[in-house]
C-alpha cells in the first residue's frame, strides 16, 4: 500500500458534526445538480444480470462481485461497478426528451481496488445522464455541461463555508481546460498521475479531456471501458475524445483530487471504432451494444461525481475512511491513528 498522510492533521469538524457536514452536503449538492442541468432522480439497481453487457467494465480488468439468484433458477447477477450503460437504457424507457435526464445514487462495490486514502472497497456516486442531440456531440457542448457542474461545487464550496467558517474557500472562480496530449507535451518526463499533480497545483481546478485515446507515446492517458464514454472522436482542437475528468487540487493530501469522471457518450460510430480498437467485437452481440447499434437509445451525456469524494475535500478530510465506513488493513488503521485520522 502506498497513500499519503498529511503531517499534524486535526480535522475540522468532530464526528457528529462531520456526519451532519456529510447530509447537508448531500441534500444541497443533489438538488443544485438536478436544477443546473434539469436531472430527475430514479430508483437504480444494486445489481444487474450478467452477459448482457449492462455492467460498467472500469478498465476490463476489475472483477465484479457476483452470485447466484436462487429464485431465477441459479441465473448469475453481479453487484454494479457503476450505472453508465443502465442510465442510458433508462434514459429511453423512460421516455425522457432532449435537455432533459436523471440522477441517482449509486453503490458499488469495487473488490479489486487497490485502497488507500481515496479509494475503498465502496463507491457512493451521484450518477447522472442527458439526453443531447446530434448537433451537441462536440467539445464546446462538453465544456457548457463541466461549467454547470462546477458551478454547482463552487455553490456547495461557499454554503459549506457559511455554515463552517473552518472550512476554507479554496476553489478559483474558473475551471481550466487541458487536454491529455497537451498535457504529455507539457510534461513529456512525468506520468500521467504526475501530470496531474502539477496541472492541478497550478490551476486549482481543471477538466483533463481525452481519456482512453493513446497519446504520442502509445499509451492512454488512463484506461477507458469502450462502450460508453466517446473518447474517439476527432475534435475542433485536432485532438480525440470528448470526455474527461474534473480534478481540483486537495490541499490536505497536496496533490491532484478527481471528482468526477463524465463525457459524451459514444454513438454508433464511435462504439464501433472503439470496440476494434480494443478488440472487442465480439461485445456487438450483448444486448446493450445491440440496442445502441440498432439505433434504440438515445445520444447522451453523462458522468458519475464521488459522494464520499466531494464530502472528504470539502470537509477538509484526509482519508475516505472520515467520511464512510469500510473495511481497511489492519496496518493502515495503525497508521491513520498514528497520524490524528479517526476512521469511521
Amino acid at each position: 500500500m502506498h497513500y499519503n498522510l498529511p503531517s499534524n492533521y486535526k480535522s475540522l469538524l468532530g464526528v457528529k458534526e462531520t456526519e451532519r457536514a456529510i447530509k447537508e452536503i448531500k441534500d444541497f449538492f443533489q438538488l443544485s445538480l438536478a436544477t443546473e442541468l434539469n436531472l430527475t432522480r430514479v430508483t437504480a439497481p444494486l445489481f444487474v444480470l450478467s452477459g448482457l453487457g449492462i455492467n460498467d467494465d472500469l478498465n476490463g480488468t476489475e472483477r465484479p462481485v457476483s452470485f447466484p439468484v436462487k429464485a431465477m433458477q441459479g441465473v448469475q447477477a453481479e453487484i454494479v461497478h457503476s450505472l453508465a450503460k443502465w442510465k442510458r437504457l433508462a434514459l429511453a424507457e423512460y421516455g425522457f426528451k432532449r435537455g432533459f435526464g436523471l440522477y441517482t445514487d449509486m453503490n458499488a462495490i469495487r473488490a479489486d481496488e487497490d485502497l488507500d486514502a481515496i479509494h475503498s472497497l465502496y463507491v457512493d456516486q451521484w450518477d447522472w445522464e442527458r439526453v443531447i442531440g446530434a448537433s451537441e456531440r462536440n467539445l464546446d457542448f462538453l465544456k457548457k455541461i463541466v461549467r454547470k457542474i462546477y458551478s454547482t461545487l463552487k455553490r456547495l464550496e461557499f454554503r459549506m463555508h457559511d455554515l463552517y467558517p473552518s472550512l476554507s474557500l479554496e476553489l478559483p472562480e474558473e475551471i481550466a481546460f487541458v487536454h491529455a496530449e497537451d498535457a504529455q507535451a507539457r510534461y513529456p518526463a512525468l506520468t500521467p498521475k504526475e501530470r496531474e499533480n502539477a496541472l492541478a497545483e497550478e490551476y486549482g481546478a481543471f477538466f483533463l479531456i481525452g481519456i482512453g485515446w493513446d497519446l504520442t507515446d502509445g499509451k492512454p492517458h488512463d484506461g477507458r471501458a469502450a462502450d460508453y464514454d466517446d473518447w474517439s472522436t476527432l475534435t475542433s482542437e485536432g485532438h480525440r475524445g470528448l470526455n474527461g475528468d474534473i480534478i481540483v487540487w486537495n490541499s490536505i493530501l497536496r496533490q491532484a483530487f478527481e471528482l468526477s469522471s463524465m463525457g459524451i457518450r459514444v454513438d454508433k460510430t464511435a462504439l464501433e471504432l472503439q470496440l476494434a480498437k480494443k478488440g472487442q467485437d465480439a461485445r456487438k452481440e450483448l444486448y446493450f451494444h445491440k440496442k445502441l447499434l440498432q439505433g434504440d437509445l438515445p445520444l447522451c451525456i453523462g458522468g458519475g461525481i464521488g459522494q464520499s469524494r466531494l464530502c472528504m475535500y470539502i470537509l477538509r478530510k484526509a482519508h475516505i475512511g472520515e467520511i464512510q465506513v469500510g473495511l481497511w488493513p489492519e496496518q493502515m488503521r495503525a497508521e491513520c491513528d498514528n497520524a490524528g485520522i479517526k476512521l469511521l
